[in-house]
């Protein structure tokens, strides 16, 4: 039960410091969508789609109403499409992109996760046709996320896959180069991909999870970085209390929307994802949370260990509230979508190589980070390499949302709105890792794989 001061403290959070749940994701298997017909898979999917998720959009607007909670986004993630279009007569998956999209403009959500890939340990001929088609289903569908996951700490890092995913970007920011390659933008490359992830662009409903599942995601570094103007001086103990405390009121607030959407539903609870979402809102950054804690900007030394302070307060005040947090769940740092990281990008404070050492502690990885154009596909396969190399290493998911902006140089920004925001152009180190990618081939898994 919440007490009374529970409840004015939250409607203060919402209403002065940007409190909101970023998203109800409803899961859906997709797995009985099988079919030798392409036509006839794809019209399962449609209308599964369509059946299970008819009242999702209006369950989260009432639950806004009832209880004063914003509700930002109403999202979908199904099974990695790649599995159940594998038994399918179509040589080309973009039509399995577009019945998803078709279903999510139907029910009405904000995006559609699951055109997505498993191939850690290698292809099949299905993994192989889905990351054909990526540029294509991306271009051409409005609401559609992909991911490929091509590493985890059990198998190592698949460098074929690497290789290809730096073509697979490059071609997607091609085909929409007059939209500011916004394909890349609903893209992502995993390593450890997690298979309850309710946030976009990489969530997928993994073979692990029930026939239909709720997943929430909450955000609120506003709520964070407001807690700490009060703390000038504290030591970093103090901080890190307050920040747990903080994270465990937010959490609880989560738990809260996820059991009514779940039970108004009538579909299973899953997760709550406490990740620190920021937005190009003033007062909604993690950048701004790291600079209150003495930082002159983020992206100075210092930041990596600020936050890795963040990322694990926000765990522990997370687990504190609930038995099922899960997802991702801790801070996130996308470039393009913090005011914080922004203007520390344009200052020159931040640059890719402090944002890979900055993901070896956070949620996630080099998120919605803006490259130039002209950036060679062997270098994009690197950065990925590099980070699915942080992710194998420390038995953590990291991933890559990077945009190579066609036309766009250093020091240029691009603008996308709404919840991507703006991106600048960053500063890529010019020498080459061509040879090195070429090379294919697997990364062993580490040592610390070993653990049976």
């Amino acid at each position: 039960m919440f007490n009374g001061n529970e409840i004015l403290e939250t409607i203060y959070m919402i209403s002065q410091e940007n409190l909101d749940i970023r998203t109800i994701t409803m899961g859906i298997s997709l797995r009985d969508c099988a079919s030798d017909s392409a036509r006839t898979s794809c019209r399962k999917i449609y209308d599964k789609i369509s059946r299970y998720a008819q009242n999702l959009v209006k369950t989260g607007e009432d639950i806004e109403r009832d209880f004063g909670i914003p509700i930002i986004n109403k999202r979908i993630s199904v099974t990695p499409v790649a599995l159940v279009a594998e038994s399918s007569d179509a040589d080309n998956y973009a039509v399995f992109a577009k019945a998803m999209d078709d279903a999510a403009k139907n029910v009405g959500v904000n995006f559609i996760g699951g055109f997505s890939a498993l191939v850690h340990k290698g292809y099949t001929k299905g993994d192989a046709l889905l990351i054909k088609a990526i540029p294509e289903a991306l271009s051409t569908t409005e609401r559609v996320c992909s991911s490929v996951n091509l590493a985890t700490t059990k198998t190592g890092i698949n460098m074929d896959a690497v290789k290809e995913m730096g073509l697979v970007i490059k071609e997607c920011a091609e085909r929409t180069r007059d939209r500011g390659a916004v394909a890349c933008s609903k893209l992502v490359v995993f390593a450890n991909a997690a298979e309850d992830n309710p946030f976009m662009a990489g969530a997928f409903h993994g073979v692990g999870e029930p026939e239909c599942v709720i997943n929430v995601g909450v955000s609120g570094p506003g709520v964070v970085a407001s807690a700490l103007k009060n703390l000038k001086g504290a030591d970093l103990g103090t901080v890190a209390e307050t920040i747990k405390k903080t994270a465990f009121k937010i959490t609880r607030m989560g738990q809260l929307v996820a059991q009514e959407a779940s039970s108004r539903l009538k579909v299973p609870f899953g997760i709550v994802d406490l990740s620190l979402a920021p937005t190009p809102a003033i007062g909604d950054s993690v950048a701004h949370i790291l600079e209150a804690m003495g930082l002159e900007r983020c992206g100075a030394h210092g930041t990596t260990a600020a936050l890795a302070l963040l990322n694990d307060a926000v765990k522990k005040g997370g687990v504190m509230a609930s038995s099922y947090v899960g997802g991702l769940s801790g801070a996130f740092i996308p470039v393009s979508e913090d005011a914080g990281m922004i203007d520390a990008a344009i200052c020159g404070a931040l640059s890719i190589e402090k944002l890979e050492a900055m993901t070896c502690v956070c949620s996630v990885g080099l998120d919605m980070i803006a490259v130039p154009g002209d950036t060679p596909a062997s270098t994009l396969s690197a950065i990925i390499a590099d980070e699915a190399a942080i992710g194998v290493v420390n038995n953590k998911t990291t991933a890559v949302r990077i945009i190579p902006v066609p036309g766009m140089k250093e020091g240029d920004v691009v603008e996308y709105g709404g919840l991507f925001g703006r991106a600048p152009i960053m500063r890529v180190n010019p020498f080459s890792a061509e040879e090195f990618i070429q090379r294919g081939g697997r990364i062993p898994a580490p040592l610390q794989s070993l653990r049976n």
